[in-house]
């Protein structure tokens, strides 16, 4: 998979209730790279349908600059779940999050349900991984369909499942997390880490978003317009390593690097590894810089 099809600045993914028409309005004008306009965890059983129709006009109707904009449907096992991929399917939406999938199977049947309603090829489908089943088969997830191109971590649900506790570091998850990452990124596919619970821990929240950084997450899914700036400048290159990006790039473009598999920048040594990861870096931060453009 080449870097033009995989970049995508998806640093700041956040959650909108589907039920909250004023949710709705001001995801329009908030600087996250993606909204999740939410039909599942965040809406009532019996305000479902309503938040449905709702969520699709908001959708159809437009004015959400250059975020991407992916619907969480309800499961196919529950009574909403047909009716909100056969809605999503015709809603010009840019995706389909959908939750606790646990096989490939679950994905094979959202994706025949969206076929059968008209979905066209660019919908993609984002999954939920949110279960200790899920975790057991990440591999037959990861590799279930092209339309498939994000992970979004269910570290709540993950948490609950398992019986653990939420812990500064998050200690009982770190290993489900890096088994993730190797699965998702081993099929090419734009990994988001879970959410951080508590909105007034501002040092927790830029600790956690650094951790997960590191883990090799490309984004943060939030659940609240106050997490928005932070995650974005951590998940985003620094001006610093955009320019020695640039000068890696530049080194190995030059006249006299012509056959070599190894040079000196700065005074480091960088190979061929290096270069493309340099070009991604680059080309991320030309992505961000389009997508703040486009509002």
């Amino acid at each position: 998979m080449s870097i033009e099809q995989t970049v995508k600045p998806r640093r700041s993914v956040l959650y909108m209730p589907g039920s909250n028409a004023r949710a709705l309005e001001k995801a329009k004008s908030l600087a996250a790279d993606a909204v999740i306009l939410d039909l599942e965890d965040a809406v009532a059983p019996d305000a479902k349908e309503a938040a449905r129709d709702q969520v699709i006009a908001a959708v159809k109707a437009g004015g959400f600059g250059g975020r991407e904009v992916i619907i969480r449907a309800n499961a196919l096992g529950t009574s909403w779940g047909s009716a909100d991929l056969a809605a999503i399917a015709q809603s010009g939406a840019d995706g389909v999050l959908l939750p606790k999938v646990e096989s490939a199977g679950d994905i094979h049947r959202a994706e025949q349900t969206l076929k059968n309603a008209g979905a066209p090829d660019s919908l993609a489908i984002w999954s939920m991984i949110e279960t200790p089943r899920a975790i057991l088969h990440l591999e037959a997830i990861a590799d279930a369909s092209e339309r498939q191109k994000v992970w979004v971590m269910g570290t709540n649900d993950l948490v609950k499942d398992m019986q653990a506790q939420f812990v500064p570091g998050r200690s009982p998850l770190l290993p489900i997390l890096t088994f993730a990452v190797l699965a998702g990124r081993a099929a090419g596919l734009t990994l988001l880490d879970g959410v951080y619970n508590d909105i007034k821990d501002a040092d927790g929240f830029a600790a956690e978003c650094r951790q997960g950084l590191n883990m090799g997450f490309d984004g943060k899914t939030l659940i609240h317009p106050s997490q928005l700036a932070p995650a974005n400048e951590t998940f985003a290159p620094t001006a610093d390593e955009v320019t020695f990006a640039k000068q890696v790039i530049a080194a190995f473009e030059a006249p006299e690097a012509a056959g070599k598999g190894v040079l000196k920048v700065e005074g480091k040594m960088v190979e061929l590894l290096h270069r493309d990861q340099a070009l991604r870096t680059v080309k991320i931060a030309d992505a961000i810089a389009q997508q703040e453009g486009a509002g």
